[in-house]
């Protein structure tokens, strides 16, 4: 669940906390080009109020007239189809060959809504059933890596942290990386077994850990949807981290530094006979070039190769071959 869906659903439970009337939306499926994936939420109040979106602003419109019209009304779940044809996508400005199934709530189970809310703030990872025929509404217990489904009777949507990420260190850089982390929906880890950083540390929502580097990446268990990056600059905790992480299937791994720094570091993890295929997967130095220097620009620069990673896009970054002079390489993610 991403953060606007989480803003949908904390909307939602107040408004039934206050007795308001409203739907709720979700993206079902999508054809072609779509502004919002599956999964995606909307809540529209009884007099046009919305928060969230499942079209990027193509349908809301049609959407809020058709609440005011009272279309939406019923006491089951429905379907909506938008753009089906050239004609309708084209009056609703939907992307080229884009089409929207939609699942409509008229009269969504605050209870579920409000347990869904409490099982998100303990971290859980929850699925969410709609049966379309019965017109009920569940939650599950889901694991990381379930997706979202719909067989056109039954939507299942899943909600929670999916994917993880662990810092090496509590200094600045991790702080901004944390903070940017959050608004993409990352459940972060923060290890640093340092007393003078860990202390420091009073991030909300950002779990501490006080382990040794090689531990705290055991204890986190990385997995295909998790990220270990490695932000001390010190190779006696950097290098313990990596060397961990390196053999898991952690989706992205990497560390702070210069290029003459990432090779040095190549050099001494080959002495722990990490394979060349490991060594291969190391991301140094971190994160996209940019040109970035201070922490927030570092932050940046290393969540938007996050980001390529795991939509499997090509990184479009070329890092220079040299760097200039009056900048600190040693600082320099990318």
């Amino acid at each position: 669940m991403d953060s606007l869906d989480l803003q949908v659903l904390n909307t939602a439970c107040a408004w039934a906390e206050q007795g308001q009337c409203f739907a709720l939306i979700t993206v079902a499926r999508t054809w072609g080009s779509a502004p919002r994936a599956p999964g995606a939420w909307l809540a529209l109040r009884a007099d046009g109020v919305v928060v969230g979106s499942v079209s990027g602003g193509c349908v809301e419109d049609d959407l809020i007239d058709r609440m005011r019209q009272g279309r939406l009304a019923g006491d089951r779940p429905f379907v909506l189809t938008y753009g089906a044809t050239a004609a309708e996508a084209q009056r609703f400005r939907l992307p080229c060959g884009g089409v929207l199934e939609l699942v409509v709530e008229p009269a969504p189970d605050a209870i579920v809504l409000e347990e869904l809310r409490q099982r998100l703030a303990a971290g859980q990872l929850s699925a969410r059933r709609v049966d379309m025929v019965a017109g009920t509404v569940s939650l599950l217990p889901a694991r990381r890596g379930d997706r979202n489904r719909w067989d056109g009777g039954t939507l299942t949507t899943v909600h929670g942290p999916r994917w993880r990420l662990l810092l090496i260190g509590a200094g600045q850089l991790s702080r901004c990386l944390a903070e940017m982390a959050l608004a993409l929906d990352y459940q972060i880890v923060v290890c640093d077994p340092r007393r003078e950083y860990a202390q420091s540390w009073d991030l909300p929502g950002v779990e501490r850990l006080t382990l040794m580097p090689d531990d705290a990446v055991a204890a986190f268990e990385p997995d295909p949807q998790s990220a270990v990056v490695a932000l001390t600059h010190d190779p006696k905790l950097d290098d313990l981290a990596l060397i961990e992480a390196l053999k898991s299937p952690a989706f992205y791994v990497g560390a702070l530094g210069s290029r003459a720094n990432t090779a040095k570091r190549k050099e001494r993890l080959r002495q722990f006979d990490l394979a060349a295929e490991a060594l291969a997967r190391l991301h140094g130095p971190v994160g996209l070039y940019i040109g970035s220097r201070t922490p927030p620009e570092i932050a940046i620069s290393i969540l938007a190769e996050l980001i390529a990673v795991r939509n499997g896009v090509a990184s479009p970054g070329q890092r220079p071959e040299r760097v200039t002079p009056s900048v600190s390489s040693q600082c320099l993610p990318a």
